[in-house]
């Protein structure tokens, strides 16, 4: 039977940690053996990157290496792990476009499975600085992903998101071609390269729900960009259990995924439902409709009209296939690597338009 929206929403704050006043069920504790490998995961003080360590922590692995070029969220999980057993974690400043200090991570840990979270993520700021959005979330992924060949990774598994299809911002373009590029990987190495796309991460750093609780609570008018946008959203508990699924699974012949997220959520319901639990009428709210930022999208799609969704053997994870005979090219970045923090926007972004062309 489909929840009322009214409970999803409710399990999905709960979960966020940001209303621990919302009763909800249990969470699933799954313990993973990985044992036997040595698991590098970059981004690691984000919101996915701190989920998958301390999943990870509460199951066994043979080295855990956390790498962030943030130094006061990596400083926190630290923090935050300090009481748990981290004989075998391994804490690294260091910025993943950064080739020299990455080959010696690889060199010196030769990692087994790449969890790759590092990311820029924001859509309008990414919009008005494409440049970073090239260096970090391409270039970045690339090194990353070439190392990983080069020192025959088994797994590297890529967190991607929804707004890589149809990507219309600078953001999905970026996470887009870093998916075309690592599907090039799977057709000419061993290493299985995967991508996971799913929607928003409620209650990650900067998202919706984070601003939208500021501005309840300081008694500031609550911005809504349109009345009718809606997002998927998914919780970092039930995203890195399956992440960690996938990585743990034996299945190396799928290499796109994407989770079942239900039906997408008006955020004008997520704003009544956030005003209903601080006991406030949402008619007496003062709430200010702007309108779209740049980049964004009224709605986001899970798939694109070539692609379709097939069943897993994974519960609650889903293969994204290809309808059609794609070829698979081999990529020139030289392009990519000549665009400049100087060069114009659009321009950029036209570059970007350009490598997502059949």
């Amino acid at each position: 039977m489909n929840l009322p929206t009214s409970n999803i929403i409710d399990e999905l704050l709960s979960e966020s940690g940001l209303f621990p006043f919302i009763k909800t069920t249990p969470k699933e504790i799954s313990i993973f053996n990985f044992s036997e490998e040595t698991i590098l995961i970059t981004g690691a003080a984000g919101t996915i990157g701190t989920e998958l360590t301390k999943q990870l922590v509460k199951s066994t692995f043979k080295k855990l290496i956390l790498i962030d070029f943030a130094e006061s969220p990596l400083y926190n999980l630290m923090k935050d792990l300090e009481f748990e057993n981290t004989s075998n974690v391994v804490f690294k400043l260091l910025d993943i476009t950064d080739e020299i200090a990455l080959k010696n991570i690889f060199t010196t840990f030769n990692p087994s499975i790449v969890f790759h979270t590092a990311a820029y993520k924001h859509v309008p700021l990414l919009e008005q600085n494409p440049y970073k959005a090239v260096d970090n979330n391409i270039l970045g992924t690339k090194t990353l992903a070439d190392l990983s060949l080069e020192h025959r990774v088994n797994k590297f598994i890529f967190i991607s998101t929804d707004k890589a299809v149809n990507p219309i911002n600078v953001m999905g373009m970026s996470k887009r071609i870093s998916e075309n590029y690592l599907c090039y990987l799977n057709s000419i190495s061993n290493t299985s390269f995967i991508n996971t796309r799913f929607g928003n991460i409620i209650g990650s750093n900067g998202s919706v729900v984070p601003l939208l609780k500021k501005q309840i609570e300081s008694g500031q008018p609550i911005t809504l960009t349109s009345t009718s946008v809606s997002r998927y959203f998914i919780s970092k508990h039930k995203a890195c259990q399956l992440i960690l699924k996938i990585a743990q699974s034996k299945n190396t012949q799928e290499h796109t995924f994407t989770f079942n997220m239900g039906a997408p959520i008006k955020i004008c319901e997520l704003v009544k439902r956030l005003l209903y639990n601080y006991s406030i009428d949402p008619k007496s709210a003062l709430i200010k409709t702007t309108k779209l930022r740049p980049g964004e999208k009224l709605h986001e799609d899970i798939v694109s009209e070539q692609e379709y969704l097939e069943p897993s053997n994974i519960e609650e994870v889903l293969i994204v296939k290809s309808s059609i005979n794609e070829k698979i090219r081999a990529f020139d970045f030289s392009t990519l690597k000549s665009i400049t923090a100087n060069d114009n926007p659009e321009v950029i972004k036209s570059i970007l338009l350009d490598y997502l062309k059949p």
